[in-house]
């Protein structure tokens, strides 16, 4: 009876084991519903949170152009306290989403990565001076990990709804290579948006760029998948970005 009980429990944690894990999400096995995504222009306020007071800094305008065969993505940041423009330029493939150019330019850094059997480009450092040439091969699927973000608007989201999601990343000072992106929980909610009601699913994600330690939680519209608003907390600092009219 003894043997009988403890195979039973053997088996049981061997099932639950199983259907516990959770598939890696990639493009290679790609959840995302590509109708959610569409060409469009945004912008997002950005603010910096004491206490309960918003500080503007500035702004992110999100322009998303939707081709049969690639989409791009044109990120384009405006600090107040700086005359300098952050742009970033991510381009996909459109049906599956995988990774084909990326590009970033801001007073930090220059750098272009370029996707296929190998990963090609550079990184220069400004603040040194110091360029690193990237040849990088990787076998796995991973998604771009400046567009994650975006990624995240499209999986079929629904309470409780958590993953894990290959990304690639490549910065000198912190990560290069494969890594993740996780996203904790998902739940239904309400909030106000410029005096309007609206039902969003309330995204919490980590990622391996920050060793998890930061935590961005999206506000995401559930009928049109518009992100309404995006809170950043890292260490006891918060951030926070809100859609413009």
């Amino acid at each position: 009876m003894k043997k009988t009980h403890f195979t039973l429990l053997f088996i049981f944690s061997i099932f639950t084991q199983l259907f516990s894990q959770q598939v890696l999400i990639s493009p290679m096995k790609n959840q995302a519903n590509i109708d959610f995504l569409n060409s469009e222009t945004s912008k997002m306020s950005l603010y910096m949170m004491q206490d309960a007071t918003k500080i503007p800094i500035g702004n992110i305008q999100t322009q998303i152009k939707k081709e049969t065969e690639k989409t791009y993505i044109i990120t384009t940041v405006n600090m107040k306290q700086s005359t300098n423009k952050w742009i970033d330029t991510t381009v996909v493939a459109t049906q599956t989403l995988k990774p084909i150019y990326h590009s970033s330019f801001n007073q930090q850094r220059a750098m272009v990565l370029k996707f296929g059997e190998h990963i090609t480009g550079y990184y220069l450092d400004k603040s040194t001076n110091v360029k690193t040439e990237v040849s990088e091969k990787i076998t796995t699927s991973f998604f771009d990990s400046n567009f994650y973000p975006q990624l995240i608007r499209l999986l079929p989201l629904k309470n409780e709804y958590s993953g894990t999601i290959s990304i690639f990343d490549f910065n000198p000072k912190s990560k290069i290579g494969v890594i993740t992106a996780t996203i904790k929980n998902t739940q239904e909610t309400t909030i106000d948006v410029h005096g309007i009601e609206k039902q969003v699913w309330k995204v919490e994600t980590t990622d391996d760029i920050s060793n998890n330690t930061t935590v961005s939680t999206y506000y995401i519209e559930k009928s049109t998948r518009k992100i309404l608003k995006q809170e950043i907390d890292f260490g006891s600092r918060k951030m926070l970005m809100e859609l413009e009219e």
